[in-house]
């Protein structure tokens, strides 16, 4: 694993780890990083839209249009990627 891949490794366990913190402190349930958090019921679309503020907060990323979409969202995993490519991509 070179160098570059072991950062980015460890920046989307970061932000898996503060996303799970937030989902437990939010929701009380403790999902697994690939866990289906809309079919499982951890999250709903009213509670996304909170997700998304929190996120732009937290991480000084603007999520819109494409970015919205649910499969964004879908699992911890996903949204750490997001988060990611979004903070990449602003940086640059």
């Amino acid at each position: 694993m070179t160098t570059a891949n072991a950062g980015a490794e460890t920046a989307a366990e970061t932000v898996e780890k503060d996303l799970t913190v937030f989902l437990v402190q939010r929701t009380g349930a403790e999902p697994d990083v690939d866990q289906d958090l809309f079919a499982t019921g951890v999250i709903s679309s009213m509670f996304a839209m909170e997700l998304v503020v929190h996120l732009e907060d937290t991480y000084d990323i603007e999520i819109v249009g494409p970015e919205l979409s649910r499969d964004n969202f879908r699992s911890v995993r996903a949204v750490a990627a997001m988060v990611l490519r979004l903070s990449s991509a602003e940086a640059t």
